[in-house]
């Protein structure tokens, strides 16, 4: 089986990467071809290529600012290459990547993976754009692809409500990850002496893109409150910008948290991990997620986790009581760092369930057969 997948693919982008990464190094032990294809500007880092896989780049046009990842170079390739595949993957529903392959009339059999893109919050960020773009492509897209991949349940609803009707071909598939990768962490103390924050002090750690929709309007401000309250704990934010580091940085600085919030910026393979095995508390109160890799990781990590139930699999970690979960406000983020901070014994059990929440349902073999099962279904 030869499969395309086409996203943004570099380091910036978030999570899809990582899943497109994991996903195919599963696909080729089952003996598929892999190939990504993704847009591409100047001063962009292609993200890692999984060995034996095929990494296509194509530039990105001055009009992507208006239509995400527009790239004409991209929609001549697809013309010209879409067909000699068997499957082509495309990962969200809002960029130009995925609308090549129906404008340049490809017949390839197609899925597309949501990753959370048609819930409220997502569609309320430029709603007109979304609502025009709808209607001028993505609803029929939807409407005619062969298999729409969804994380959860409430995903299903997002494309129901989208589209008017309940879609015939749509699977459930949540996203995984290789837990070799966190099998060992490395010793503790390496990222606290990196980043200067001194022994006692416990780490309560965010590492996502710095976006509005990762919750830090919400954040930022409980963490204000915590920090007048309490001397020992620090808030340190890793991860690239994404739209809000201006207006976080403008938050540290107005409200005198410079001695308190540390951000260190995007963190990759052995720092990422040095700063998982030092964290005292995981803080993801999102917005919006498809299916939170980061969230994934810090479980899996045994970091007790601060999250809201929109990261993705909030259903999950409700009945298995795998980590905090927080309305999204202030006042209740607030609360749950305070009893975080204060109940090591509390902690102990989120741990716990946590790490045994991903090895049950989230291990990428698992979750990647049951993907690939449906592409043979498709091409069939």
């Amino acid at each position: 089986m030869k499969i395309l997948n086409i996203c943004g693919y570099s380091w910036d982008i978030g999570g899809p990467p990582k899943i497109i990464y994991d996903h195919a190094i599963v696909q080729m032990q089952l003996g598929a071809e892999v190939t990504i294809l993704t847009p591409i500007s100047e001063g962009q880092k292609v993200y890692s290529i999984p060995e034996g896989a095929k990494v296509i780049t194509c530039k990105r046009h001055w009009f992507a600012k208006i239509w995400a990842e527009f790239s004409p170079e991209l929609y001549q390739w697809i013309k010209k290459h879409g067909n000699e595949y068997d499957i082509i993957h495309i990962h969200g529903v809002w960029h130009f990547g995925g609308v090549a392959p129906y404008l340049a009339g490809i017949k390839t059999p197609k899925c597309i993976t949501i990753h959370g893109l048609l819930d409220r919050w997502t569609i309320r960020q430029g709603y007109w754009k979304k609502y025009i773009f709808g209607q001028l492509f993505q609803k029929r897209i939807l409407k005619n692809t062969e298999l729409i991949q969804i994380n959860n349940t409430d995903e299903q609803a997002d494309v129901k409500r989208f589209l008017g009707f309940e879609h015939p071909n749509v699977v459930i598939v949540p996203n995984g990850m290789n837990l070799q990768d966190f099998k060992k962490l490395p010793v503790k103390g390496n990222f606290r002496k990196k980043i200067n924050i001194p022994d006692g002090i416990k780490i309560i750690l965010f590492l996502s893109r710095i976006n509005i929709k990762k919750g830090l309007d919400l954040l930022l401000p409980a963490f204000k409150e915590v920090a007048n309250q309490r001397e020992d704990c620090w808030l340190v934010m890793a991860g690239p910008d994404d739209g809000y580091l201006s207006e976080t940085q403008a938050f540290i600085r107005e409200n005198n948290l410079e001695n308190r919030i540390k951000l260190v910026g995007m963190l990759t393979g052995t720092e990422k991990l040095e700063a998982f095995a030092d964290a005292d508390i995981f803080a993801l109160p999102s917005h919006s997620e498809g299916f939170s890799i980061a969230t994934l990781e810090a479980l899996i990590s045994g970091i007790p986790s601060l999250l809201s139930d929109r990261v993705g699999f909030g259903e999950a970690i409700r009945e298995t009581n795998a980590a905090h979960l927080v309305e999204l406000t202030p006042k209740s983020i607030e609360e749950g760092l305070h009893k975080m901070l204060d109940n090591e014994d509390y902690c102990r059990q989120l741990s716990k369930n946590g790490i045994n929440l991903v090895k049950d349902r989230y291990d990428i073999e698992l979750v990647a057969r049951q993907l690939f099962k449906e592409f043979q279904k498709i091409r069939n």
